[in-house]
């Protein structure tokens, strides 16, 4: 019994090692230029192994969407701590900052991917894609709506659009820099943002 429990851990640890690597390298590297051997090296694992748990690498780019989907689970969950809503945006907001290096590198996991996905002949995966930065929208427009202001779901919008642009055009240009300057003016739009108080007295307005 205990033999057979830990061969079902060993096994999940495997198909987490290659769910994680799958996403790095798609995200380095592209769908069309990576190869299940490529994330097999990535994973540290027999490419025999890879066959094992993804049968193809359509199967490989859905592992790599969930591990994109499930690591804003965690930041959202982190975030969550914080008690102001605000707060919670700007520190979205300096977490891409942080990530300028990354971006200026290889642009952003989930937005090169759904673009790269979208010409793809067959279509089928990038519904998939948008759906993680879908739910990032939902996240921040749940921010928006907590500070009690006007149309949250354009807010969002606004602000998650800022952040493909300066990741597309920080790899574009190969500057982490952009990614800085554009965060920062992120972070002064959202200061510059009324309180609860304002916005509802703006609504009250004649």
């Amino acid at each position: 019994m205990t033999n057979s429990v830990n061969r079902r851990e060993q096994a999940s640890q495997k198909r987490r090692r290659l769910t994680a690597a799958a996403a790095k390298v798609l995200h380095e590297q592209g769908v069309e230029r990576t190869t299940l051997a490529d994330i097999a090296r990535e994973a540290e694992v027999p490419v025999g192994n890879v066959y094992y748990y993804f049968k193809t690498k359509d199967e490989l780019v859905r592992a790599a969407l969930a591990e994109h989907s499930a690591h804003l689970d965690e930041l959202a969950a982190q975030l969550d701590e914080l008690t102001d809503p605000r707060e919670r945006l700007k520190a979205l907001v300096e977490g891409w900052i942080a990530q300028r290096d990354t971006a200026a590198r290889y642009g952003c996991p989930t937005g090169t991917l759904a673009v790269e996905l979208d010409k793809r002949a067959d279509g089928t995966l990038d519904a998939e894609a948008g759906t993680v930065i879908r739910r990032l929208l939902e996240w921040a427009a749940h921010q928006f709506r907590a500070l009690g202001l006007p149309d949250p779901d354009g807010l969002a919008l606004t602000l998650v659009s800022g952040y493909q642009g300066m990741s597309l055009m920080a790899n574009a240009l190969r500057d982490p820099e952009v990614m800085t300057r554009e965060g920062n003016r992120l972070l002064a739009w959202l200061d510059s943002l009324p309180t609860t108080t304002d916005a509802r007295a703006r609504r009250r307005r004649p």
